[in-house]
């Protein structure tokens, strides 16, 4: 009896907050100007949109929106969705709904297992959906930094490249600023498009090109690109010295990216091996059951 009114009380509870979360209320003037100071998503590239159902839209907005009265802003989150390409309010959205169905998967389980005969207590049940919704919680965000991280590497590599790109253009005699945008206008991909759209920007509005390569670090979250512009600013007026900076860049980066990709064939190695070493015990076990069988049964 009491494990019964254990569960329905968590059960109504967890029922009364969501309800609550979605209510519109209210907000005051500081939750209302935190709305219009917080960090706006970067603009996406072309053919990364999401299909969502209008449910699952509309759950999304409401969930941002109550973040904004708020006064979250989650700046590392907000990076991580935008330069892999992903919505703030699906993300929200899909977070909710793997929370409530890990909720809902774990009592449905027990209730099957009951069903089949299997004694069950009743505090299993609420455990076990609390462990699998907090677990379904927490894994949109793993995504999501798994996607930055492989994004961010991309870019990365794509720096290097544009980096050569413009001592290039720097030996052919043009000045820093018409060889950063003519070495933009080189490459493709979407790391490329986003160089391109920023220098493009700053010529517009006047901006210096580096300044507007450090902020678009800033946004990306790459230290490769901030600091690629702290460097500019300082021997921009000197053509010899920004060649031989960025070719010593370029280089740097390289060699960075050859450690990691050897890093990484070494920690493929290492788990190819075990699984060889897992698959040949395996095999072994399987040769000396008969032989072990017949011993201990005679």
């Amino acid at each position: 009896m009491t494990g019964a009114v254990l569960a329905g009380a968590v059960s109504g509870a967890g029922l009364f907050l969501f309800v609550l979360a979605l209510v519109p209320r209210r907000a005051s003037l500081a939750r209302q100007m935190a709305t219009f100071d917080g960090p706006h998503p970067l603009p996406r590239q072309a053919g990364t949109g999401e299909r969502a159902s209008p449910v699952s839209r509309r759950l999304g907005r409401l969930l941002a929106a109550f973040c904004a009265e708020q006064g979250w802003e989650f700046p590392s989150l907000r990076a991580n969705l935008a330069i892999a390409g992903r919505s703030f309010e699906s993300f929200l959205a899909t977070k909710l709904l793997l929370a409530l169905f890990g909720l809902v998967l774990g009592p449905a389980v027990l209730l099957l297992a009951s069903l089949a005969g299997l004694p069950v207590p009743v505090l299993v049940p609420v455990w076990l959906g609390l462990a699998l919704g907090g677990a379904f919680f927490f894994l949109p965000d793993l995504e999501a930094r798994q996607q930055a991280a492989a994004r961010r590497r991309d870019f990365r590599h794509a720096v290097g490249a544009f980096l050569d790109l413009v001592s290039i253009n720097l030996s052919g005699g043009r000045g820093l600023p018409e060889a950063l945008l003519a070495a933009s206008q080189i490459g493709s991909g979407w790391a490329f498009w986003r160089l391109r759209d920023a220098l493009a920007s700053a010529r517009i509005t006047g901006q210096a090109p580096w300044q507007a390569l450090g902020e678009l670090g800033e946004e990306v979250r790459v230290d490769e690109l901030r600091d690629l512009a702290a460097a500019l600013s300082l021997v921009a007026e000197d053509g010899a010295k920004v060649r031989e900076s960025l070719t010593a860049r370029a280089a740097s980066l390289r060699r960075r990216e050859l450690a990691d990709l050897e890093g990484q064939a070494g920690e493929k190695s290492q788990s190819m091996l075990v699984a060889q070493m897992l698959l040949c015990a395996g095999f072994l076990i399987f040769l000396t059951y008969p032989v072990v069988g017949v011993l201990l049964g005679t």
